[in-house]
């Protein structure tokens, strides 16, 4: 009888967990001059989606019940920030949405005689070859589009009747990796117009929780009001009767059951069509993030392992393949789940400070060698896990489910976390899927006789990889579909993981993503009480991108727009910060300032950023395949871990998840895919330097854990120029400084801080030592190609 009542407690539960809102609804980025449409499962889950809109002053607002489809069209010239309510299950919710209007930009193209059609493509529309056709619009012979840019980087090209052409009238060309050469256009940004919503601190009165916020702009006379606030509590707006303004400073009171259970308050200034950083507090039981204990997804630093290549805990499942025309980069290793359970208890990771974990696929692969499509024509082994045979096996070379449950539960112990890396684009010939279900899967050969093969933005959802690879025609085939996600459930379901890394996200369509989350949502994380985190991995334009993370789809995606600005923007001597933070702004506009992106490095398919630090490699320069067999990287200037550190210092101190790939803790290098998995290495294999690096890396990591601001906090940039990127970071606990100098002499600067914090001094979290502020204004040396990260405090 307990254990009926029992079990219809948790059903009642769990029915009217579903029947609220769980999911914090993100603002919504409105398309300039035309309708954006959103479904509403993007937006939040529901089993559903019973809903009435109203349309707001600024925007028209249409839901369509039968596809679920809402359309937002702004009205009115609208620009700027405002909150679209609508009622769900007798309770009014609303959906923020904000639109900044971008200038527009003109591109020329002159065709040659007997050129007929002209496309622009480029990094602002994912290389798209077809979605913007350039026309003579007044008669001149010259084709001309005109499309919305915000300031940052962006490269291109034209798409002149099936070929690639660089653009003849712009001389800045960047090799593109494929031995040819793409154009750059860089926009700059033409007024500075500062506004900034800081944050001051909070306070505890009794039974209340005071949130205190400062308004800055340029023209001092605009006062806030409460007209032109945006505030809200979870997904309702924040009661009018709890808002105080003073001037400038804004306090938000959180009373009586404001402070049980996990909330967010949220707010933002909006006037004069334009908007402020919003800023977001999480808040667990009346007590601030950062402080409560609780570890949110904000709070993961992540290290990336590939298992063969990391540590051989168990020489009884060595069994390499044997194949005459196979080199040992390309075969098994030895690596397996052993050797990451013996590091775990060892320690290595507690040293080292990461709290979560992304392993490559566990997953059963072939067992014999393929050989790659692209000549050369070299063999390989599935040692990396993306070659799957089974849906439910263990790689016998790594271990069985059991280590995977032990593995889980150690690092659960730990409070820490583990994603498995999940491969749903394709399977292996091997597989039984191929041979049982062939109509479940896309075709190799095209009607116009081209193989489907490698095809990556023609036919983006159906390519395939390899010959070898059969690729899930998804679109076609609802039981693999249904198949696939079930089967992303169970992985979750027995091993207790707790969430994924994606494999290949642009080339599986949105109905998968969006039903294996519902999927997910609805089986783990209401009736659980869990929060999963999801990953994945797009190369493409930010828009491609953020088109999957969304509460209905992924949580993030790697942040690969961040990291191809990031990379010459460190090792480009002449190469300005300012582009860098452009593209930093960009990523607050569309991901938001507390986004969970995967900030990165390297990884498994990046060239290693030694080799390029320490001068092997340069980018996009073609050669990193022939070093990679022929002539592997190996470190010879003792600066170039100087570099390393400099970059890692950047990367754990930003907004973002930092994924620290294995072997970036001691400076390990590489060139391309299969050199950038080497074998990782410890204790009497390191050098002076390794081991050194080691404790240097882990004391950044260390500092990202022991201060809230480095997770939670908004970003404010001080400086952005050749020599230095320094930006201030700060939520309801502290605020920290991070100065990063990649010249390689030092620098004596002064910042001047914001007046409303009234700082009074500064100490250095990695030297301890402790400087005066006086009248705002703090004076700094930073040494060549060195950090800073800086306590201010009252």
């Amino acid at each position: 009888m307990i254990k009926k009542i029992l079990f219809v407690t948790i059903i009642i539960a769990s029915l009217n967990l579903s029947q609220t809102i769980q999911d914090l609804i993100q603002p919504i980025n409105l398309l300039q001059d035309q309708p954006t449409k959103v479904l509403v499962s993007d937006i939040f889950y529901s089993d559903n989606y019973n809903i009435e809109f109203r349309s707001s002053k600024n925007v028209d607002v249409s839901y369509d019940h039968s596809t679920m489809e809402i359309s937002f069209t702004p009205k009115n010239n609208f620009s700027g920030m405002e909150l679209i309510s609508f009622k769900y299950n007798s309770e009014v919710y609303q959906i923020p949405v904000k639109l900044i209007k971008s200038q527009k930009y003109l591109f020329t193209y002159k065709p040659q005689t007997g050129e007929k059609q002209v496309n622009l493509f480029g990094q602002f529309n994912s290389w798209d070859r077809q979605s913007l056709p350039m026309k003579d619009i007044d008669g001149d012979g010259t084709l001309e589009v005109e499309i919305p840019l915000d300031p940052g980087r962006y490269e291109y090209k034209f798409f002149v009747d099936d070929r690639e052409v660089f653009d003849p009238s712009n001389p800045v060309k960047v090799p593109n990796g494929m031995g040819d050469f793409n154009s750059l256009r860089i926009i700059e940004e033409s007024t500075k117009d500062k506004m900034f919503l800081h944050v001051l601190g909070s306070e505890i009165k009794k039974s209340e929780l005071m949130l205190k916020f400062y308004f800055e702009n340029i023209d001092r006379s605009m006062r806030v009001n409460k007209e032109s606030l945006i505030a809200l509590f979870d997904n309702k707006k924040f009661p009018s009767e709890h808002i105080k303004i003073d001037g400038r400073e804004i306090t938000l009171t959180l009373k009586n059951k404001m402070l049980t259970g996990n909330h967010s308050a949220r707010i933002a200034v909006n006037r004069m069509g334009k908007y402020s950083n919003i800023q977001t507090v999480q808040i667990n039981d009346g007590v601030v993030a950062g402080k409560s204990g609780v570890h949110t997804l904000n709070d993961n630093i992540i290290y990336s392992i590939m298992i063969d290549r990391f540590s051989n805990g168990d020489k009884s499942n060595d069994n390499p393949i044997v194949h005459d025309s196979l080199f040992a980069p390309a075969n098994y290793q030895g690596g397996d789940l052993q050797g990451i359970i013996n590091k775990m208890e060892e320690g290595y990771f507690d040293k080292l400070g990461v709290n979560a974990f992304w392993i490559s696929p566990i997953v059963d692969n072939t067992n014999t060698a393929y050989r790659e499509f692209p000549a050369p024509h070299r063999w390989y082994t599935g040692y990396h896990g993306y070659w799957p045979v089974s849906s439910t096996k263990v790689e016998e070379h790594f271990g069985d489910m059991s280590l995977v449950e032990k593995l889980i539960d150690i690092a659960h112990k730990k409070d820490s976390k583990v994603f498995l890396d999940y491969v749903a684009h394709h399977v292996h010939e091997e597989h039984w899927m191929w041979r049982d279900h062939r109509d479940w899967f896309g075709t190799f050969n095209l009607p116009n006789g081209r193989l489907n093969l490698r095809l990556f933005d023609e036919y983006r959802l159906s390519t395939w990889f390899e010959p070898y690879m059969p690729s899930f025609d998804f679109v076609n085939s609802y039981e693999a579909l249904e198949f696939m996600t079930d089967n992303g459930v169970w992985w979750l379901k027995v091993t207790g993981a707790d969430g994924f890394r994606h494999d290949a996200v642009k080339h599986v369509p949105n109905e998968y993503w969006r039903m294996l989350t519902s999927k997910l949502k609805r089986e783990i994380e209401i009736p659980q009480n869990k929060n999963l985190y999801q990953i994945g991995e797009t190369f493409g334009g930010i828009d491609l991108i953020a088109s999957y993370v969304n509460n209905g789809q992924l949580s993030a995606q790697f942040n690969f727009n961040l990291y191809d600005v990031a990379i010459p923007t460190f090792l480009d001597e002449k190469a300005s910060f300012k582009l860098l933070d452009y593209q930093m702004q960009k990523s607050f506009q569309v991901f938001g300032n507390n986004n969970l992106m995967g900030n990165i490095m390297d990884s498994h398919d990046k060239i290693r950023y030694m080799a390029y630090a320490d001068g092997d490699l340069v980018i996009n320069d073609g050669k990193a395949s022939d070093f990679a067999w022929n002539n592997p990287p190996k470190v010879d200037d003792p600066k170039s871990y100087d570099k390393l550190k400099l970059h890692l210092a950047y990367l754990l101190t930003i907004p973002g998840i930092p994924i620290i790939y294995y072997g970036d803790e001691i400076g390990m290098t590489g060139a391309s895919d299969p050199d950038n998995r080497r074998m990782m290495r410890f204790d009497d294999d390191l050098n002076e330097f390794e081991k050194q690096t080691f404790e240097d890396v882990s004391k950044l990591i260390h500092i990202r854990n022991e201060h809230s601001a480095l997770r939670y906090g908004d970003f404010l940039t001080l400086q952005a120029d050749e020599n230095v990127y320094a930006y201030l970071r700060a939520d309801m606990n502290e605020r920290i400084l991070t100065v990063v100098n990649k010249n390689n002499n030092a620098q004596n600067l002064e910042f001047t801080l914001p007046a409303m914090y009234k700082i009074s001094k500064a100490k250095d979290l990695i030297s301890g030592k402790d400087s005066e502020v006086k009248n705002h204004k703090l004076s700094l040396d930073v040494n060549g190609i060195g950090y800073l990260v800086i306590k201010l405090e009252k």
